[in-house]
């Protein structure tokens, strides 16, 4: 087992990149991140709608109510 935890995780990814310097990778980090909440903030009411119906269709409904001194056998 590797010592690196991040090692793994990144050898799974297949990229012909040039290896990048501490600060190239932390710049494009964050280009990234900064990217994603303007991202979020602009279409999040739209991802938590489409995530919200998927849930509900995992849900299970009462779509008969069963009488609940009636014994389930």
């Amino acid at each position: 087992m590797s010592a690196n935890p991040h090692e793994s995780a990144s050898a799974d990814i297949p990229m012909a990149m040039p290896r990048l310097s501490d600060d190239a990778v932390v710049q494009i980090h964050d280009f990234i991140a900064h990217f994603l909440d303007l991202f979020e903030a602009r279409y999040g009411d739209q991802i938590h709608r489409y995530y919200e119906d998927r849930s509900a269709h995992n849900i299970i409904g009462s779509e008969t109510v069963h009488d609940l001194d009636d014994p389930p056998f």
